[in-house]
């Protein structure tokens, strides 16, 4: 590696340390895993070389396709709503750039990560396998209906705004498991969490306004 390349690397890890103390620590995620997490994935890796300069910016960027990578304090919103712990396994749905499943490789044992474009899964598999995020599996799908041949899940997000909270997820969901999801419509939707008790009921809150690209699939909106 040359002198011009480490620099840019010791400028991005000084921006990724800032973004995370910031825009994620500052706004109150305190989840201790999720801040080392999202101080150790260089997001710079994952968008467009154009964008490379304001990777640590927070706010969503265009990855092609119609689609974006999500700004980090919603990504450590959503990693942190999910209450990973060592061991679990996950479901993303939404795969995108892969930024937010490599960020979940450093919470959970396993992640299975769904998307729809072939070409973005193409570029989010290569991407995961270069960070040496060996514990992520992407695949091309539908991803309201979820990846049932892994299931149940400790934990499912999802990474663009449904209708509703899609039923195929909900059955996917382990006993205590969490489902992380925007829901409503386009012009308002709320981030939710599903969470599965023991004896199989459901419990529902509110965590809040986002904004969020369509969820588009069976379950979700029309294309």
């Amino acid at each position: 590696m040359g002198a011009r390349a480490h620099r840019d690397g010791d400028r991005q890890a000084l921006q990724r340390a800032r973004m995370v103390a910031e825009d994620v620590a500052r706004r109150g995620v305190a989840d201790e895993r999720v801040l080392a997490a999202m101080g150790t994935v260089p997001r710079e890796a994952f968008v467009p070389a154009a964008d490379r300069d304001r990777a640590y910016a927070d706010r969503p960027l265009p990855i092609g396709w119609d689609q974006t990578i999500s700004q980090p304090y919603v990504v450590a919103v959503m990693a942190e709503a999910l209450e990973l712990e060592p061991g679990d396994r996950v479901l993303e749905v939404g795969a995108g750039s892969g930024y937010a499943a490599a960020v979940l490789s450093r919470l959970a044992d396993e992640v299975v990560t769904v998307e729809r474009v072939p070409e973005l899964a193409e570029l989010a598999a290569r991407r995961l396998a270069a960070l040496g995020a060996d514990n992520v599996a992407v695949r091309v799908g539908d991803g309201t209906l979820g990846w049932p041949d892994r299931a149940p899940y400790d934990g499912i997000v999802v990474t663009a705004g449904g209708p509703e909270v899609p039923p195929a997820l909900v059955d996917q969901l382990a006993p205590g498991g969490r489902l992380v999801i925007p829901v409503g419509p386009l012009s308002a939707q709320r981030l939710v969490r599903v969470r599965r008790g023991p004896e199989g009921g459901l419990e529902q809150e509110d965590l809040g306004g986002v904004a969020f690209v369509p969820l588009i699939g069976s379950q979700g909106w029309d294309r």
